[in-house]
């Protein structure tokens, strides 16, 4: 299974430096040390049990803010970073655009990361597609022709099919006029307008949104705020657990189920700022809404600051450290038995059909993704090191079959 990241850390383009991650760990580390300065203040302070198995994920969120912090930097032209004139945005792109090249080249740039134009609607598609230009041409310079790996496209406000297929020939111009390979400059939908949901027509919109996109588009972020919004939904209901959200969110999943297109969810608005007091209580809404996204199937979601990183990695540890006892021993018995289809003393007492099997591949594989799960639980799962390099659940199967025939 490719990597997907546990969340998009959102600046504005104007605020990137270098040793942005590491800078944003750092300010994380300090909000807990302020606010939580151990594993039990920092467990009262989100609305858990303080126990040794919090300890761990406590001492596995410390580590990851220490090593690991940001895992999918976007630099924001859009709400992050406003209308400016032509001028000031053309420099700006061009400073970002160096200082993530310089970052790659220190190694300081996170795995995933990329930018967040304009919409491409009339009033700011010469604007967005400008700024493209200029962002890519330095950033390739700057890289003596290659671009950094994990580098994406982040397209807002999507109302029609035509918007991504203007970007994706954008980029196909830009391949072709910078010499890179085709097809590896790749963009992500946003899902925050209704439109990107059902179209004029009735039917769900976002399968075309993403064929318009000719294979460049490999996820569909969902914008909580401006979605509600668009609603009519009043400021004060606008928030990640609405209903209107849900409805949206399944017609993501329904509708992208299969395609490869990675979904993502929102973010939450209430900042851990101020008092204490202030920021206990938005890290328990963080935390729930996190853990909410991770239950309805969406592992990747938005962080718009810094001390929001301790409760998503509390969040994503606990939420697969909790299920690996039993995913461990449900996979293990499905593997052994040749079949997903096991005994009801398979897993204790749970009969796995193969969909689960693959349910419970993918759960596992993700967890090792994001570090929650290390080599050992691997093999107490039954999975060799080329199994760990596969996603289907059939093929672990057939492969295995193959070489005791």
């Amino acid at each position: 299974m490719n990597r997907q990241p546990v969340h998009t850390f959102y600046e504005g383009a104007h605020l990137f430096r270098v040793n942005a991650a590491k800078e944003l760990g750092a300010a994380a580390l300090a909000a807990l040390d302020e606010h939580a300065p151990t594993a039990d203040a920092f467990a009262r302070a989100i609305g858990v049990a303080p126990s040794a198995a919090f300890e761990e994920i406590h001492g596995r969120v410390l580590g990851k803010l220490r090593e690991d912090p940001i895992e999918d930097y976007r630099l924001d032209f859009e709400d992050g970073y406003g209308a400016r004139a032509d001028d000031e945005e053309d420099a700006c792109a061009t400073a970002a655009a160096r200082g993530v090249s310089a970052a790659y080249a220190a190694g300081a740039l996170p795995p995933f990361h990329g930018i967040r134009i304009k919409p491409l609607e009339r009033r700011s598609a010469a604007r967005a597609l400008r700024t493209l230009e200029v962002f890519l041409s330095t950033l390739v310079a700057e890289g003596r022709g290659r671009l950094p790996p994990g580098f994406v496209v982040t397209l807002p406000k999507l109302t029609s099919p035509e918007q991504p297929a203007a970007l994706a020939d954008a980029l196909e111009t830009h391949e072709q006029r910078l010499g890179l390979p085709a097809g590896s400059l790749r963009f992500e939908i946003m899902v925050e307008t209704p439109q990107s949901i059902f179209g004029p027509d009735g039917r769900v919109a976002l399968p075309d949104l993403v064929r318009a996109g000719r294979g460049r588009c490999v996820a569909a972020h969902f914008g909580t705020y401006d979605y509600t919004a668009g609603l009519g939904i009043s400021a004060a209901f606008q928030h990640m657990g609405h209903p209107a959200c849900d409805f949206a969110k399944a017609a993501m999943q329904c509708s992208l189920a299969g395609t490869g297109v990675l979904l993502s969810d929102g973010g939450t608005n209430v900042l851990p700022v101020g008092s204490t007091a202030d920021v206990h209580r938005a890290w328990r809404l963080h935390y729930a809404d996190v853990r909410r996204s991770l239950e309805g199937g969406f592992y990747q979601g938005w962080d718009l600051h810094p001390a929001q990183l301790p409760t998503r990695f509390a969040a994503v540890f606990g939420f697969f450290l909790e299920g690996k006892r039993a995913v461990v021993e449900r996979l293990r018995a499905a593997l052994d038995k040749g079949t997903a289809a096991g005994s009801s003393e398979a897993g204790a007492g749970v009969l796995d059909d193969p969909a689960t099997g693959q349910a419970l591949l993918s759960f596992f594989l993700r967890g090792r993704s994001c570090g929650a799960f290390r080599e050992t639980d691997a093999a107490q799962a039954g999975l060799s090191p080329e199994d760990l390099s596969a996603d289907s659940f059939a093929e672990i199967l057939a492969r295995r079959s193959a070489a005791r025939s």
